[in-house]
């Protein structure tokens, strides 16, 4: 592994610093749009843009990279993605702004299928599933330390968008200056939609909740911690803690589902997210301090949610079939997070602030209904029949997905028979 890690080292850096910058970015053009004096319906509608040019962008990257090359590639995307972000002090227009944000998402798809695709060529079966797991921290916690650079200036001034435009210019340099020869692209075969729901409906109906979970808490969760009453300082801690709840609960949370039946395991996460949301809606007006611990709980609970869901829609595939299933799953939580932010913000806008974890608590009390729906219509896989619950980031592309699916497929075995822990 730490063969890999040496290979790899450039690659991660270069990701740590573009999620550096994405995370601030997310958080920076909420807050900006409300200070503008944008509406919550419509900057709910904005962050809506950024997930539809990450779907876009997922589908059309790979062609681009067959035909042009992963380094040429990712140089551009990033160049547009920089460019993209000094524009908006500029052009202070709802619509302009909207579009930028659909061209920002597609950019970043981008860059995630080419650092991805390097990724998966420099892991060996043996290595995959823990260097995905070093990946999704490097990339959820540098999502978090992102938040945490709103205090650094004036939401209201330029400054901020220039240091993100610089953080995204600066992840080329580790890329372009690498020895390491750019992989061979290859895009997952395609499973149809229709024929994974009917495979495992729990896992995609899951995906697509998480999705808008997971979009409603990047998009509209400043615009929450404003409306609350929140300062600049609260407000980028309230967003980092909902990042570092997830690191710090995805692995044993991961590990519950492998030990016990998964299902039953993501009944009960779910409802604790659901039930964690409501509280937050209680202890908002009590607590700022109370407000932020239930915060990074809920983030713990929710965002581990997509890996299970994973996990679980594998668990009724054939191996061969998990890696054509890649593309599908990454739609179904694209979708998902591109309807989260709008439909959050519709909520809010009837409901006031509280709507947002309103939002919050029905979504995933409807993931855990039909959990408890599908325990009545299906038997469980015996536990020592499924398979490891992967680490999944909510940026994943679907090549990082394949490599979740292969990992899952080529599960490390100990020398007592039995899958090792990829943590």
């Amino acid at each position: 592994m730490s063969a890999t890690i040496r290979t790899t080292g450039a690659l991660l850096f270069s990701m740590g610093l573009l999620m550096l910058g994405n995370g601030l970015q997310s958080s920076l053009i909420s807050l900006r749009a409300s200070l503008e004096g944008f509406s919550t319906q419509l900057t709910g509608i904005l962050m809506t843009g950024y997930f539809v040019g990450f779907l876009v962008g997922s589908t059309l990257t790979p062609r681009i990279v067959a035909q042009v090359g992963h380094i040429r590639v990712f140089a551009a995307l990033a160049s547009l993605a920089s460019s993209m972000v000094l524009i908006h002090p500029v052009l202070i227009e709802p619509w302009s702004w909207f579009a930028m944000r659909l061209v920002t998402g597609f950019c970043i798809a981008g860059l995630f299928i080419v650092a991805e695709s390097w990724l998966n060529d420099s892991a060996s079966n043996a290595t995959r599933g823990q260097l995905l797991s070093l990946y999704m921290v490097i990339t959820t916690g540098a999502m978090a330390c992102g938040q945490l650079l709103l205090n650094l200036a004036d939401p209201g001034g330029f400054e901020l968008f220039i240091l993100i435009s610089v953080l995204v210019s600066l992840a080329l340099l580790p890329i372009l200056l690498s020895a390491t020869p750019a992989p061979s692209f290859a895009a997952p075969e395609h499973m149809s939609l229709l024929r994974l729901y009917r495979s495992s409906p729990l896992g995609i109906l899951g995906c697509f909740g998480t999705g808008m979970s997971t979009g409603a808490m990047l998009g509209m969760g400043v615009i929450y911690a404003q409306q609350i009453g929140l300062e600049l300082s609260r407000i980028s801690l309230f967003m980092g803690l909902i990042f570092i709840g997830g690191v710090t609960l995805q692995w044993p949370i991961g590990k519950l589902s492998d030990t016990f039946d998964r299902r039953k395991v993501l009944f009960v996460v779910t409802f604790l997210a659901a039930l964690t949301a409501l509280l937050a809606v209680a202890v908002a007006t009590l607590s700022v301090p109370g407000l932020l611990v239930v915060v990074f709980l809920f983030g713990g609970l929710a965002l581990p949610m997509y890996s299970m869901c994973v996990a679980h829609t594998n668990d009724a595939l054939e191996p061969q079939q998990m890696v054509a299933a890649s593309s599908n799953l990454v739609l179904t939580f694209g979708i998902g997070a591109a309807l989260g932010p709008s439909l959050a913000a519709a909520v809010m806008g009837l409901l006031g602030p509280n709507g947002f974890f309103w939002y919050l608590t029905v979504v995933h009390a409807c993931i855990g209904i039909f959990a408890l729906y599908r325990m009545t219509r299906r038997s469980s896989v015996p536990t020592d029949e499924q398979g490891l619950c992967v680490p999944i980031g909510s940026g994943t592309s679907q090549v990082a997905m394949a490599m979740v699916q292969e990992a899952s497929v080529n599960q490390v075995v100990g020398s007592d028979g039995k899958p090792q822990d990829l943590i």
